[in-house]
């Protein structure tokens, strides 16, 4: 691929990346790129094991590719659609006691090998990402709730309210609030860390 078709596939959505897969694996590459990280913290932030969230994210990034073709832009962004497979396959984990590795099976996908290098490395990957959403777990459930629905899955305010079970003012209220206790809470962290 050359570097012109790599700036074009960089500048492109998340949708249209998935959208161009199925004739464009390089594309897929692209969207990889821009979510590894963060489906990595996401895993080792609810396992706490480099070596789970090395294997969940590898069979997630399975699955998308796999659906890649079905994804659909009108039901939500890319994103969304990422972190719905990364709880589905979440829950399947503790439900089954060990991680899928069907999709990685179906795509003929080398097992993962994880060295203690690369443990090290998901580790200092997860660390870095998780400080603003380790301060999101400090907060109240209702607002933690919210703020994750809102920022993390992008509901809007009427879809959150119905996931919530309170009225949309309700909701923009705890997250209002739980992004002020956020930023307070950042703010100090900054001051504790100058010299």
């Amino acid at each position: 691929m050359s570097v012109t078709e790599f700036a074009n596939l960089a500048r492109s959505s998340d949708a249209e990346l998935l959208r161009l897969t199925p004739a464009n694996v390089q594309a897929f590459g692209v969207f990889y790129d821009r979510y590894e990280h963060e489906v990595l913290a996401f895993f080792w932030r609810r396992t706490r094991r480099s070596d789970l969230a090395a294997d969940m994210t590898s069979e997630v990034f399975a699955r998308a590719l796999e659906g890649a073709a079905r994804y659909d832009d009108e039901r939500g962004s890319a994103r969304t659609w990422l972190y719905m497979l990364a709880r589905q396959l979440l829950a399947d984990a503790w439900r089954h006691g060990r991680v899928e590795d069907a999709a990685r099976a179906r795509l003929n996908m080398d097992p993962l090998v994880v060295t203690d290098d690369v443990l090290q490395t998901i580790e200092q990957v997860a660390a870095a990402q998780s400080d603003v959403l380790g301060l999101l777990d400090e907060l109240p459930e209702e607002q933690r709730l919210a703020i994750e629905g809102r920022v993390v899955d992008e509901l809007d305010y009427a879809e959150l309210s119905r996931r919530l079970s309170c009225s949309e003012s309700v909701v923009r209220q705890r997250v209002s609030r739980g992004l002020r206790a956020l930023r307070r809470r950042i703010d100090e962290q900054r001051r504790q860390e100058k010299p």
